[in-house]
């Protein structure tokens, strides 16, 4: 063959794979809506791309993200869902906090919503029905927020009773008066305790660190922190506030532990992550939102950190010992 003829053949090829490479079809696009930043919630989103894993879906090959953060400021999450409805992605994955799916909710009827929140998602409207979602919305609820008693009960039983004690909590990811029902809850459980609780709404770095001296100002014995979205975004300022301030804190999930945190209660959040993550691949297979009931959690975990205990100068019970899943030397 003759050199211009072989040169000839490569451009024909070339110019061959380059038409079959324009006629793939582009990759589908899964929206990433977060209310909090993606640096405070890797782990998570690792689960959630385990799960796409799970039904097939790896990023980069098949499936591109959009991700988009609102880093701690709930009132950039409309412009956030709006910019995933004109790119019309085709499914939108809300975390965060309860006002990230909310905001997508408020943008679009027909794009599928896969939401993985710490509330009640019937009592919050996100659902008409957990076995039969909302049309176009559906995901996994940690149902957080009924935990707060619990939690309250375990700490004062690790300290072997705390006349009063605090809840730090941000009113501002919350809606339709959950804050509120919150806040009462814990009060009367703290009641029924024998305790007092005084409540702290904070919505800014600098109201915790005012929070946290207000607490010491008061010999608050005891906190107990809400699982807010804002202040998982906040997660080591609150622990190393309460390790100066010497105040025994129990936190809403485990990351809060390995940072330093005394203890944390809650459901075993990368399972349900992961369990978004095959939701939203089933939903860009073909499923409907409303046919994939709304998953609750199953398992709890107790979870303490025996260092933190020792700053403390007090050790846990053997009760609390026996009953944590895990314990941080």
């Amino acid at each position: 063959m003759r050199r211009r003829e072989f040169i000839a053949g490569l451009g024909g090829a070339a110019a061959w794979q380059l038409a079959a490479r324009a006629q793939q079809p582009a990759l589908p696009v899964i929206g990433l809506l977060n209310g909090v930043s993606f640096e405070a919630y890797a782990n998570r989103v690792a689960a959630f791309r385990q799960g796409l894993n799970e039904v097939g879906f790896v990023e980069g090959q098949n499936v591109a993200i959009e991700y988009r953060s609102a880093d701690g400021h709930p009132e950039r999450l409309p412009a956030l869902a709006a910019d995933l409805v004109r790119r019309q992605v085709g499914v939108i994955v809300a975390i965060g906090g309860d006002t990230s799916p909310r905001a997508a909710m408020a943008e679009t009827a027909s794009i599928p919503i896969v939401f993985a929140t710490g509330g009640d998602a019937l009592a919050e409207r996100l659902v008409a029905s957990l076995s039969r979602p909302t049309e176009n919305v559906t995901g996994v609820t940690f149902l957080n927020g009924t935990l707060g008693p619990k939690r309250l009960q375990l700490l004062c039983e690790a300290l072997r009773g705390c006349p009063n004690l605090a809840f730090l909590a941000s009113s501002k990811d919350y809606a339709g008066g959950f804050f509120e029902v919150s806040a009462a809850n814990l009060r009367a459980a703290a009641r029924s305790l024998g305790r007092e609780l005084v409540v702290f709404d904070v919505d800014t770095e600098q109201a915790i660190d005012s929070a946290f001296a207000a607490m010491a100002q008061q010999r608050i014995a005891a906190l107990v922190v809400s699982p807010d979205a804002f202040l998982n975004s906040r997660r080591d300022q609150i622990v190393k506030l309460a390790a100066h301030h010497s105040i025994p804190a129990m936190y809403s999930n485990r990351e809060y532990v390995p940072a330093g945190g005394l203890m944390s209660y809650g459901v075993e959040l990368y399972a349900l992550y992961r369990q978004a993550g095959v939701y939203a691949g089933r939903i860009l297979k073909g499923a409907k939102p409303a046919d994939l009931p709304v998953i609750q959690p199953t398992k709890f975990e107790l979870v303490i950190n025996l260092k933190a205990a020792k700053a403390l100068n007090f050790e846990f019970p053997t009760l609390i010992r026996a009953l944590a899943d895990e314990v941080i030397e």
